[in-house]
């Protein structure tokens, strides 16, 4: 029966030339502009100084509709996600309290979030949509340019991030007061003795500790971990109740809690945004509390950052 209702709805058509716009994934130059109301010069003139998200497909312009959308939105006075910044990624007490600074000051009218997930999880989700921001740190500080361009470039959504420059940190092991009281003593720390405790594999500490294994020709097989932990305040946490003796973390977290530390290096601690997301109000508050003095006092107190080039854009797509 041609009139029947549950006959006429069993197939979907495809969106054919001429549908409706709105109903499209991706949209061409002309049908941008349509559905923008400007005309097609000024599509052009967006593109070109990289405000509107789209990629070019053998030759042509192609804008996906879900981010042309959000554009609209992030770019609006007012709009709807301006008043919210989520942060995730990398572990960092100064960050945390960065943010914590910020949701003090304002109040009832945004919100600011953080959670530490570490690098990779972090990524994904942003990646997905999921945050606005990411913190990325993988490796030492002298080959964060190729390292951290290489991580991102894994995730589709990279070509309208960029990343940011927050500050190093000095990485290295925390270990309990008064364990190794001499040089030579480092040894033990990669015996049967010693209790570790340990960072999950997503993490950039735990990548900073497997380099420094490898470099080192240790076997991290034969070492004995107490535990696997999801932060750095977890590893510190775990120091003190005397339940681990050493663990991977900054000399920050060292300081912080009166832990004896061991410097391996330096590593740069990078922010990964769309590039919609640089020009927000929130993160911009972030840049400057981080600038700003409570941030650099708490820095000064527990040593072991840099903050060279705080703020600069170190990577765009």
């Amino acid at each position: 029966m041609s009139g029947d209702p549950l006959r006429s709805t069993s197939k979907v058509s495809p969106i054919r030339p001429g549908a409706d716009i709105s109903l499209r994934q991706f949209m061409s130059v002309k049908e941008v502009a349509d559905y923008l109301h400007i005309n097609t010069k000024k599509v052009y003139a967006l593109v070109s100084e990289g405000k509107i998200p789209g990629t070019k497909v053998t030759g042509k312009w192609l804008f996906p509709r879900k981010l042309v959308d959000r554009w609209l939105m992030e770019s609006s006075h007012g709009g709807l996600l301006t008043d919210r910044l989520v942060v995730t990624g990398s572990d960092d007490a100064l960050i945390q309290r960065a943010i914590t600074h910020i949701v003090n000051e304002m109040q009832g009218h945004a919100l600011v979030s953080y959670t530490n997930t570490g690098t990779e999880l972090g990524l994904s989700l942003l990646a997905r949509q999921r945050a606005d921001v990411c913190g990325v740190r993988w490796g030492p500080a002298q080959e964060s340019a190729r390292r951290h361009t290489a991580l991102v470039r894994q995730y589709p959504p990279h070509k309208t991030w960029v990343l940011v420059r927050a500050f190093e940190r000095e990485q290295g092991l925390v270990v309990v007061p008064g364990l190794i009281n001499d040089p030579e003593d480092i040894s033990r720390l990669f015996g049967n003795e010693a209790r570790w405790v340990m960072r999950h594999d997503s993490a950039g500490a735990q990548r900073y500790l497997r380099e420094l294994f490898s470099r080192h020709k240790i076997d991290p097989t034969r070492l004995r971990v107490a535990a696997r932990v999801l932060s750095e305040r977890d590893i510190a946490s775990y120091l003190n109740r005397e339940e681990a003796d050493v663990g991977p973390g900054p000399r920050s977290l060292a300081n912080e809690f009166g832990l004896d530390f061991i410097p391996v290096g330096w590593e740069a601690y990078d922010l990964a945004l769309d590039r919609g997301v640089f020009f927000r109000t929130l993160f911009q508050k972030l840049i400057e509390q981080l600038k700003g003095p409570e941030c650099q006092r708490l820095a000064a107190v527990f040593s072991g950052y840099r903050f060279d080039h705080c703020g600069e854009i170190v990577w765009s797509a």
